[in-house]
């Protein structure tokens, strides 16, 4: 191996991690605990917010010492960033609200809060500790609600934009079967959101997702208008709910009878695609699993909501059969949702599939929640793996702190067995720092 024989362009940052590292090759489900990488000693550099280099450090480092920045981790576990396929800005100040079930939950607890946000120092408040708490839990690129008011959403992006981070996100469509100030029309809605989009879609690392928040409050106008944001701004991102509950499904059925299935209503706006992420998707018959594999579109699987709210539990199982492959990424719903750490989620989501009957693996877990998220965000050759050329988003793990993780992991004998007990017993106490883009944006021992 010879020394890199390209220059650094003029101002470049070159830094490395250096310590225990994994990423993946492939799809875990499709390969086995073979997709998973493991390097002990491994170096990863970064310059210009991309990876540029991974490898053993020993061969590494006597090509780049004298040209890099290295913080080395030699007790952390140097993992992709992690990736939240849906979550919702306006709702950290309701997590762990009694819940009772969805709908009751949003009228009681959710509407009330979201109505705060018309109020733009309150959208700048809430979207700065939203991504600082993101970050302080590894998770690096996040598809995001924000509300109805059009300053939430802009609020977001001005935050995301100026701290580099991968966000796709939008304004929420909501004409119906909401609290008065709640409320937009077919008409403001689709203007707000060109406007939007033409504002801030690609802009730095962000794009824009069309945002209907779930068929009910929508009336049939407003989700033509909808697929006509779609269909007019090549490009943009799609995200809404999906069968998440039973008294749900049976409204929208009653709102839309027309329509053969719930995901039928979304399919015949032109709401389907491969940048369509829908969360939940517990209640689906055979005709909607049929359809969201035919149009490449994703779930997103929200485990701590969905046990929470008492919803019914994923068919991860049939997500991943090979009759009708769905993508699928982990997320954390909150504030249905009990935790923004990826970590609990991914444990949370190993305990519905074992009340399903089946088991999930290590490696799949977390891919379900890094390069499986990205994918199913359609961004899987940008974010979610220490790949070369992906942009540099990284979390170091370390629970040498904790004397509890200490005391197990002298009894880890394999990666996978670590990776199991940190997604099943881990949170974001275990975090010591989050990169994102190439620069350390959390660090515990400065918190």
């Amino acid at each position: 191996m010879s020394a890199p024989d390209r220059a650094a362009p003029p101002n470049a940052r070159r830094t490395a991690l250096r310590g225990p590292m994994v990423w993946f090759v492939g799809s875990p489900f499709e390969q086995g605990d073979e997709a998973l990488m493991y390097e002990s000693d491994g170096l990863l550099i970064m310059e210009d917010g991309r990876f540029i280099e991974r490898g053993p450090a020993s061969a590494l480092l006597p090509l780049w010492a004298d040209r890099v920045t290295v913080t080395h981790h030699p007790h952390g576990l140097i993992v992709p960033g992690f990736v939240d396929t849906h979550l919702h800005l306006p709702q950290m100040a309701v997590m762990g609200s009694y819940g009772r079930q969805l709908l009751d939950w949003l009228t009681e607890y959710t509407f009330p809060n979201e109505a705060r946000f018309h109020d733009p120092a309150v959208c700048a408040d809430e979207a700065s500790l939203f991504l600082d708490v993101l970050a302080s839990h590894g998770v690096t690129t996040g598809s995001v609600f924000a509300t109805v008011h059009p300053g939430s959403a802009q609020a977001l992006f001005t935050q995301a934009l100026r701290r580099n981070v991968r966000i796709v996100a939008g304004k929420v469509l909501m004409d119906r079967n909401s609290p008065e100030g709640l409320r937009d029309t077919a008409q403001q809605g689709y203007d707000d959101s060109q406007a939007l989009i033409d504002a801030w879609h690609g802009k730095g690392r962000l794009r824009y997702s069309v945002t209907p928040r779930f068929a009910p409050t929508s009336t049939p106008a407003q989700l033509e208008a909808a697929g006509e944001l779609v269909n007019q701004n090549p490009g943009v991102h799609i995200q809404s709910h999906l069968s998440e509950n039973l008294d749900e499904v049976a409204w929208v059925r009653s709102l839309f009878p027309n329509a053969s299935s719930y995901l039928d209503v979304y399919r015949r706006s032109g709401l389907l695609g491969r940048r369509a992420i829908y969360a939940h998707g517990i209640h689906l018959d055979s005709e909607e699993w049929a359809l969201l594999s035919e149009s490449e579109t994703a779930l997103a699987h929200c485990p701590t909501s969905n046990l929470f709210l008492g919803s019914g539990l994923f068919e991860l199982d049939r997500a991943m059969s090979s009759s009708t492959p769905v993508r699928v990424g982990l997320a954390s719903d909150i504030g249905g949702g009990t935790s923004l750490s990826p970590l609990q989620t991914m444990g949370e989501a190993y305990k519905v599939a074992q009340l399903r009957g089946h088991s999930v693996t290590a490696a799949q877990l977390w891919w379900l929640h890094t390069l499986g998220a990205a994918e199913a965000l359609d961004m899987g050759s940008l974010v979610g793996n220490l790949a070369p050329g992906h942009e540099a988003d990284a979390v170091v793990l370390d629970g040498a702190h904790i004397p509890l993780v200490a005391h197990r992991m002298a009894q880890v004998r394999s990666i996978h067995e670590q990776l199991f007990y940190f997604a099943a017993c881990g949170d974001d106490r275990l975090v010591r720092e989050t990169w994102i883009a190439g620069e350390c944006a959390y660090n515990r021992s400065e918190s």
